[in-house]
């Protein structure tokens, strides 16, 4: 057995973390056998991390010095973006260092703790070995991202601000990464933008601010941009399994950013150029945008037919997607990416269904508004965020719905699991209210998304009382098998035929 060895007796033999052995032995870099329960390495599968003294002495890659924990990965913005980043690489025996100004993030992440609600099940995984190793660590000081051992630097802040695009975190972060300029290494630093960007933000703002601060792109750093796309609520649309496009300035910083992201993404999609990358994301959201809220006027344009049905059978068509009529589009992306793409536009006068598709997607939570007004007195908003089962109320059709109810004079509360009351407040200045036993008292309900806590048994049985309501309209059709419309209640799905008459 003297020619078997541990995990940790290989880990220590090749300087690397034994998370990094393990993922040598699942790629079949080593070859490893069971030996009473346990895993056993043979000794001379090591013989490929040895080659001769002049293949030793080749420059290591941006990958390499990763992997073997010579070099750090530093994350600006531990928001959903920069904490799956994190704890993806961390995963991979990558060591991470998240910066954020927000002291109860930091110490939440570095209590191994999954601060963002929902985030632990779209992992599918624990922190808190990663915290207890050394791998994922948080801090409030961002001169300690900024030095020798912090080799790649990701960009995940917030690019909108009250539903426009917003560059001032932007600014900031690279402010702060012109210090890079006074490290010395054999690798210049490189820089993956994950945020979102208008087209030409790159070399609007990036490129020049870089220059501005004395900082030469493919001398002193690499640059790539790889906006995210993830679904946050979805294991199978993981940062690893989901296709990912970037782009860079050059080829260096492309070899470099393909090197880097192949440790976590399975498909990477290498663009021509960073302009065509940082483009990818708001177009294809942009997309969507239009072809939501065209199912949106075709429920407004035939208020007869039941246009949910009609664009489901629509969707049998096998190059036609199915999108459904609903009360407006939320979150940080699909809303912002008209707008990123019509800022950008060399001539936005063209654009002229991009600048319908925001007027349109705008209105509907306003319509949706007037209904309930004409209808009830009072109204029971469930959900803030825009999407089940996480705490996203940016741009959620929620909070228009709630001010527009509350300017008609009409009573509104709201209740959304994810929120405490004095959020709920801050955010829309309306009051909560007991759920579910509170729905009894409503003669309206508007369901906004579909939280897990709103299909319970017990929420069901509250719902099957209901005798002072008129009108539920369900966003995302939760309920749509429970039979409401029995106790004389108007329950409509968007789409539905006279859903907003």
């Amino acid at each position: 057995m003297t020619d078997l060895l541990s995990i940790n007796q290989v880990a220590q033999t090749l300087g690397v973390h034994p998370i990094t052995v393990r993922r040598y032995l699942r790629e079949g870099k080593l070859y490893g056998i069971k030996v009473g329960g346990n895993i056993r390495i043979q000794k001379k599968s090591l013989n490929a991390f040895f080659k001769p003294l002049t293949e030793n002495k080749k420059l290591l890659n941006y990958k390499d010095l990763l992997l073997q924990g010579k070099k750090k990965i530093g994350i600006w913005g531990t928001g959903y973006i920069g904490f799956s980043t994190m704890a993806h690489f961390a995963s991979n025996g990558i060591y991470t260092l998240g910066y954020d100004t927000d002291q109860t993030r930091v110490s939440s992440i570095n209590n191994g703790e999954v601060y963002i609600q929902g985030m632990a099940f779209w992992l599918g995984f624990s922190t808190k070995p990663l915290v207890d190793s050394g791998h994922m660590k948080a801090t409030t000081d961002w001169k300690k991202l900024a030095s020798d051992d912090v080799l790649v630097h990701f960009i995940c802040i917030p690019t909108e601000k009250n539903g426009v695009p917003w560059w001032e975190p932007l600014n900031d972060v690279i402010k702060k990464l012109a210090n890079l300029k006074q490290i010395k290494n054999s690798h210049p630093p490189l820089v993956i933008v994950e945020s979102t960007l208008t087209p030409g933000t790159t070399d609007k703002i990036i490129i020049p601010l870089f220059k501005k601060n004395g900082l030469i792109i493919g001398k002193d750093l690499l640059l790539g941009v790889a906006p995210r796309r993830d679904w946050f609520v979805d294991r199978e649309h993981s940062l690893k399994e989901l296709d990912r496009v970037f782009g860079a300035v050059d080829e260096k910083s492309a070899q470099a950013s393909e090197e880097v992201l192949s440790i976590v993404c399975k498909k990477l999609h290498r663009a021509s150029s960073y302009k065509t990358a940082e483009m990818v994301k708001s177009i294809e959201n942009a997309y969507r945008q239009m072809e939501i809220t065209l199912a949106n006027q075709l429920s407004l344009a035939f208020p007869n037919v039941d246009m949910k049905e009609v664009l489901r059978l629509v969707g049998t068509k096998w190059n036609i997607g199915t999108y459904q009529p609903s009360f407006g589009t939320g979150g940080y992306c699909i809303p912002l990416s008209s707008k990123y793409v019509l800022e950008g536009a060399l001539h936005p006068k063209h654009l002229t269904l991009l600048k319908e598709t925001i007027e349109t997607d705008t209105k509907m939570p306003q319509i949706v508004a007037v209904t309930l007004a004409e209808k009830c007195k009072s109204v029971a908003v469930l959900g803030l965020s825009y999407k089940g089962n996480i705490k996203v109320p940016n741009l959620s059709p929620a909070i228009t719905i709630v001010k527009q109810l509350q300017n008609k004079g009409i009573k509104v509360r709201i209740f959304d699991p994810y929120f405490e009351k004095d959020e709920i407040k801050k955010i829309v200045g309306a009051e909560t209210f007991i759920f579910p036993d509170g729905l009894l008292e409503f003669e309206g309900i508007a369901v906004i998304c579909d939280h897990h806590e709103f299909t319970t048994a017990h929420v069901h049985n509250v719902l099957q009382k209901l005798e002072n309501c008129k009108i539920i309209l369900d966003n995302v059709g939760i309920w749509k098998d429970l039979e409401l419309g029995k106790n004389g209640v108007l329950y409509k799905i968007p789409g539905q035929e006279g859903w907003l008459s």
